[in-house]
């Protein structure tokens, strides 16, 4: 049933089927497709021997292979589009994902931009440093915190500005 179901997948790039069969699907036709970006005679043989239509696995290995060369799996798509109408049994759309991988720049731009954000954050606490200083005297005078966290907190802040420095 499975080994219909595949290439039925091949043949005709998107079916409809059961949510269950569609997700037993996946694993297996997955596995063909990377036997087929192999392209050698044995996986040729092994996809041969599971499929048994010669036609569906040359379309495998000559269309859909080269269309997924530069994609590391996930080459199936499931999409639930809701209950059969006679015996209510979930639905869903398995389907070849055929489009080109495009690289995740978006996110090298994110990682990058947190890396200057963090490079810019410690000059302007060493700008900041000498500011913070007199309000911590004001406030050790109101008596807001103790003499001795008011020690601490300006001794702290000329230690990040000896390191800055250096």
């Amino acid at each position: 049933m499975l080994a219909n179901l595949a290439a039925a997948l091949y043949t005709h790039k998107s079916i409809k089927t059961t949510e269950t069969k569609a997700k037993r699907l996946r694993p297996l036709a997955e596995r063909l497709i990377t036997f087929a970006k192999r392209g050698d005679l044995h996986a040729r043989r092994r996809v041969l021997s599971v499929i048994g239509d010669k036609e569906v696995v040359h379309v495998l290995f000559s269309e859909i292979a080269p269309l997924v060369a530069d994609r590391e799996g996930g080459y199936t798509r499931i999409t639930k589009v809701g209950n059969r109408k006679g015996d209510n049994a979930p639905m869903a759309v398995i389907e070849l994902v055929l489009e080109p991988v495009t690289p995740k720049a978006k996110s090298t731009k994110k990682a990058a931009a947190p890396k200057a954000e963090k490079a810019e954050k410690p000059a302007e606490v060493v700008e900041e440093a000498p500011a913070e200083e007199a309000p911590a005297d004001e406030t050790v005078e109101a008596g807001a915190e103790s003499q001795a966290e008011g020690e601490a907190a300006e001794a702290a802040a000329e230690d990040a500005v000896e390191k800055k420095s250096e």
